[in-house]
């Protein structure tokens, strides 16, 4: 899982087995560490909403995805999901769940479990 934090905007991106992961318990989360503390990055189906919502709990950001959504998006072709959360400080916090896409130019990382990108269909 990639997760990208810029200003008041988080993005998350997810390989095809961490998708199905969602899928299948429910979650998803990594954790990197600093020198005995861990930060947290999870992506979590949850009952009764109807968009991408987030929090922050000891040192880790949740973002939290419809249920049904998380059930169903495996299988089907959409690329994301994405909301504008109102804060309680009157900003607006921009949210986004994508599915990982292999990358068009040449990058040393492993994509091998990223999904193909429709961008790189051969035009004849």
């Amino acid at each position: 899982m990639k997760i990208r934090i810029q200003g008041n905007s988080i993005r998350y991106r997810l390989t095809r087995s961490e998708v199905t992961a969602l899928q299948a318990k429910g979650f998803f989360e990594e954790h990197t560490s600093f020198n005995g503390k861990n930060f947290g990055y999870r992506v979590m189906a949850k009952e009764g909403i109807t968009a991408l919502q987030a929090d922050f709990q000891e040192d880790t950001i949740t973002l939290y995805i419809p249920k049904n959504e998380s059930e169903k998006w495996p299988d089907i072709d959409r690329v994301g999901y994405a909301n504008d959360m109102n804060l309680a400080n009157g900003q607006t916090l921009s949210l986004l769940l994508e599915k990982d896409f292999v990358c068009l130019d040449e990058r040393v990382e492993d994509q091998s479990d990223n999904y193909p990108n429709p961008a790189a269909t051969t035009k004849k």
